[in-house]
């Protein structure tokens, strides 16, 4: 049985925060139907698809820190973030594999973009891969989803930045906010305001 493992990262644009990634492999139950990328879905329909991603699927996130995207720049933060997704996901495959009754499987991945994280089975990056493929929605989804919450909570350390309301993204509010009193401490230093 072929198990493909599919891949999307969130935070790229934004200046300030982590990357985080997920690494995401659907059972042939699965209801793709509700699947589609993060981006075109609204919060609240994320959120309810959310459960059913965690509950029936295997799954793996991964999150770079804002430090970790300045010292090695934001492209090689988000593939280290799906490295990592997987190698959670990776602990967890033997147990969800006997739970959904596969004894036998090959591993391959499908990445939206145009790199593949470093992992130990053939991958492709494809652009847009998160519109086409539902383990790269299911990814697309969970990976927006931690992203969310963490700027959520850095919200209430550094509540003058205003990351609740836009997730810590390049709006003129936030660029404003950062030349009148500086940058916050999880701000991107490498990134320009």
């Amino acid at each position: 049985m072929i198990l493909t493992c599919g891949f999307d990262e969130a935070g790229r644009g934004p200046l300030a925060g982590p990357v985080t990634a997920a690494c995401v492999i659907l059972p042939s139950d699965f209801p793709c139907e509700i699947l589609n990328d993060s981006k075109k879905l609204s919060e609240k329909k994320r959120l309810l698809i959310e459960p059913q991603i965690i509950e029936k699927a295997l799954w793996g996130i991964g999150i770079i820190d804002h430090k970790k995207i300045d010292e090695i720049n934001i492209l090689q933060a988000s593939l280290l973030a799906m490295k990592t997704a997987y190698e959670e996901m990776l602990q967890k495959l033997p147990e969800w594999c006997e739970k959904n009754h596969i004894s036998d499987y090959v591993l391959n991945g499908i990445t939206d973009g145009t790199k593949c994280p470093d992992v130990s089975f053939e991958c492709r990056a494809e652009p847009k891969a998160d519109g086409k493929y539902p383990e790269v929605m299911a990814a697309s989804i969970l990976a927006k989803n931690c992203r969310d919450r963490i700027m959520v909570e850095m919200d209430k350390l550094y509540p003058a930045y205003g990351y609740a309301k836009h997730k810590g993204y390049p709006t003129k509010a936030h660029r404003e906010i950062c030349r009148e009193i500086g940058p916050s401490p999880i701000q991107r230093l490498s990134f320009s305001y």
